[in-house]
């Protein structure tokens, strides 16, 4: 009796997605997972993606089908890099734009000396903590189940590693930047706790994956998602 052929996709693909602006990294995988079984008739399909970006975060986001979802571990372990926009002298419950500014502080002590040396203190080894809007698990819930039902909740510290953060740019309250960092890093983290370092506040508006490993955004490819 003949084994049956598999198709490329269950013997293993590398598929690099540039994710689209409001969009989950879930809502990703599940139209390329329908699109391929669609085209290729297949009863079911192994898919998943190596690292979540937020909805209102775009650019690179690795996904793995078939034998290659073992590799999905390796794929995430990788350095990450990161361009985006803070703005500072305000913050929101989740660190970015998907709430609304909740506090507002003074910004006129700060200046472009000041944030450019500022950036310089998170370059290395840091303990960071997890933004309670995160899917973070304290005693097996998610940490964003407990913000949303209002419940305070202690969420432990863990080491991430910065290797390069570079101010591009300063245009008051608006400051561009571009992360490299290891597996784990939120940079919703950095924004919040640049803001403290700051005696300020600070969150997160803009943020593009640009770069996993040796993986680039500029080489993904959405025509299977929005065709």
């Amino acid at each position: 009796m003949n084994e049956k052929t598999l198709t490329p996709y269950e013997e293993g693909q590398v598929l690099l997605i540039d994710k689209p602006y409001g969009w989950t990294s879930f809502q990703v995988v599940n139209k390329l997972k329908w699109k391929i079984r669609h085209a290729h008739k297949l009863s079911k399909l192994k898919i998943g993606h190596a690292g979540t970006l937020d909805p209102l975060a775009t650019g690179l986001l690795i996904v793995c089908t078939g034998k290659f979802t073992k590799r999905i571990e390796e794929f995430q372990a990788q350095e990450k890099e990161y361009t985006g926009t803070f703005v500072l002298g305000a913050t929101t419950p989740c660190c970015d734009m998907e709430k609304p500014v909740d506090k507002t502080f003074p910004t006129s002590h700060i200046t472009e000396q000041l944030i450019l040396e500022t950036a310089k203190t998170f370059v290395g080894e840091q303990m960071q903590i997890p933004p309670i809007f995160s899917a973070v698990k304290i005693d097996g819930k998610r940490a964003y189940d407990y913000a949303r039902q209002k419940q305070d909740v202690e969420i432990k510290a863990k080491s991430v590693f910065i290797q390069t953060f570079e101010i591009t740019r300063i245009e008051m309250p608006e400051v561009d930047f571009r992360i490299v960092c290891s597996k784990g890093t939120y940079i919703r983290s950095i924004a919040r706790d640049l803001g403290k370092k700051l005696q300020s506040g600070a969150y997160l508006s803009a943020l593009r994956r640009t770069r996993i490993g040796d993986f680039l955004a500029e080489n993904s490819d959405n025509s299977m998602i929005l065709e």
